[in-house]
């Protein structure tokens, strides 16, 4: 069975999971919680890699013992050492480890003093108040511990955009190429590039004599089937994700297509609109009477309507159909737009490959410059540099730029914002620099007030060019840091500074609402990919998926300009 790289990590973490409850030794427990990370960020399928008899050793992260692993695990569908771990705890015991608040040190607390082994019995014990006696706990806890147990139970999984793609796409390519199938297309939330997808939606148009159903509920990821019949069929993958196939004619398409995509609050609009010209639409086409006028295409539905085509990323029913009845639908950017990437680390700090290496990279990504933006000495833990180690680099930059054809580097910092709203690094170091990228990696628990004036302190620092990832936020691990955005946006527009949108599967941050407020306010964002290794820069279709949903056009967005006009507007910045 072919393994996806979200199925080989989801391994790796509960592996260090059971060795973190087992009092392991912390650096095996760090090699697997980074090799998962890494894996989980990779835009290529190491089974693929295998296929082709590529050396996974040359990843960043992963040595001999885990390329054997994940040998084992694509080819096996298992892992030895998670079974040996499996059996020497108990089988529920990282379900413990879904509940928000409960990392594995406090679980393995809860296994040993409370001997809580299930979902169930820490109920109990936090409805009996067992729980607030164990030392590191106390009343509070206790109590978060219980409103976790309550949201977890009513909670649908949901699956991050880039780990449902790694199913998706497979998927598709796996029916697409069925007998009898024209066209499939993966419909729904993933779409609509929505930052996390419940269930896959797929629509197929396929001939009648087309065993593509039993094909479908036949797949080897395939645990469950849900339901399955001539034209649809529902069943659930062995990742927990369920995935809905819905079989049409090719004259039907475009309108199952559509009802598919949704967003319901949209379509439900675009059905009364039909009803007000005495028409009527469903997955089969748009109707006058019993006569089907229309539902080939997407397109076809819309005219009907008397709308131009609306993008699936802005069909959320937030004012996109008022703008294309009038006829002033943006023109939302492309991937292929970018003409350059202003995040990027290297092996100077926490990425995995060298300052030419990701130039290299770069290039083939049709890139023209990339800003070199390695963490600063805050940052112990990623090694971040000190004045002296940045001025360094700066020099390694000059040199390399003497040498490289087609790609410039920038010379910058992703300097930390400290509590006070200082930057990590003095002026005389930022001075040199061609810009300066700001971030908050701390104290993300400030009142509203506090957060926001420690932001806007040190966009009205003189070097002050871009701030990263604004709000904080990684998605389903941690909420955004409370702050007034809106202040923000206008802050940044008054100094002449500029917002990232992080394109990183984990962030996607700038939110979809705030790059609509930052366009109304005239704020250029930067589309970043946070590029940590060659291979990330992949991730910037996630960035630019969440910025059409921002309704961000290419002139909206910083990094869609030629080097020279970016020198011009970043030089402001730093003045």
């Amino acid at each position: 069975m072919p393994k996806h790289n979200a199925d080989i990590a989801a391994v790796f973490e509960e592996i260090a999971d059971l060795l973190e409850i087992q009092g392991a030794n912390p650096f095996r427990i760090r090699a697997y919680r980074n090799a998962a990370r890494i894996l989980s960020e990779l835009s290529q399928e190491v089974s693929r890699m295998l296929e082709k008899g590529e050396d996974l050793t040359e990843l960043p992260g992963i040595g001999d013992d885990l390329a054997g692993k994940i040998k084992e695990i694509v080819s096996s569908g298992h892992c030895s050492l998670l079974d040996r771990l499996h059996a020497e705890l108990p089988p529920a015991i990282t379900e413990l480890l879904k509940i928000p608040g409960l990392g594995p040190k406090r679980v393995k607390a809860l296994y040993h003093d409370l001997d809580v082994q299930t979902i169930e019995q820490l109920h109990r014990a936090a409805r009996d108040g067992r729980i607030r006696e164990l030392p590191g706990f106390g009343e509070k806890t206790e109590s978060n511990i219980l409103q976790a147990i309550e949201v977890h139970a009513n909670q649908a999984q949901r699956f991050k955009l880039a780990v449902a793609a790694q199913y998706a796409e497979a998927l598709e390519k796996f029916l697409a190429a069925i007998p009898g199938v024209a066209r499939v297309t993966v419909a729904g939330s993933y779409r609509r590039m929505r930052e996390t997808v419940g269930d896959l939606d797929i629509v197929a148009a396929a001939s009648v004599s087309s065993p593509v159903v039993q094909r479908f509920t036949s797949y080897d990821e395939v645990t469950e089937i849900l339901s399955a019949g001539s034209t649809r069929a529902s069943v659930i993958l062995k990742c927990g994700l369920q995935v809905d196939l819905r079989v049409v004619k090719e004259e039907c398409y475009g309108a199952a297509l559509h009802y598919f995509t949704g967003s319901k609050a949209h379509n439900i609009a675009i059905r009364r609109m039909a009803q007000q010209s005495g028409l009527k639409i469903n997955e089969y086409g748009v109707f006058r009477n019993d006569t089907r006028i229309a539902g080939e295409t997407e397109g076809s539905v819309y005219a009907a309507v008397g709308l131009s085509y609306i993008p699936p990323e802005l069909r959320e029913n937030r004012g996109e159909i008022a703008v294309a009845k009038a006829g002033r639908l943006p023109r939302l950017v492309e991937q292929s737009d970018l003409r350059g990437d202003l995040h990027v680390h290297t092996k100077a700090t926490d990425g995995h490959n060298s300052l030419r290496e990701m130039a290299q990279a770069g290039l083939a990504n049709g890139f023209e410059y990339l800003a070199i933006t390695e963490h600063s000495r805050r940052l112990a833990f990623a090694h971040g540099l000190d004045p002296l180690r940045l001025a360094r680099q700066c020099d390694e930059i000059d040199q390399l730029n003497a040498e490289l054809k087609g790609i410039t580097l920038l010379k910058s910092i992703e300097v930390d914002i400290l509590e006070d709203g200082s930057l990590d690094l003095p002026d005389s170091v930022l001075a040199r620099l061609d810009m300066v990228v700001g971030a908050v990696h701390s104290n993300f628990n400030l009142s509203r007030a506090k957060q926001t004036q420690r932001i806007l302190r040190a966009m009205q620092h003189p070097y002050f060019t871009l701030l990263a990832h604004p709000s904080g936020r990684l998605i389903q691990r941690r909420a955004p840091y409370d702050a007034d955005m809106l202040q923000i946006i206008r802050e940044a527009k008054n100094r002449g500074c500029f917002l990232e949108l992080n394109a990183h599967p984990e962030r996607l941050d700038l939110l979809d609402t705030q790059c609509q407020m930052a366009k109304e306010e005239g704020v250029l964002i930067s589309i970043n990919s946070d590029a940590h290794s060659v291979y990330d820069f992949a991730n910037l279709r996630f960035g630019v998926g969440q910025a059409r949903r921002g309704w961000l056009e290419k002139y909206d967005v910083l990094n869609t300009r030629p080097l020279k006009e970016l020198r011009r507007l970043i030089s402001r910045t730093m003045s």
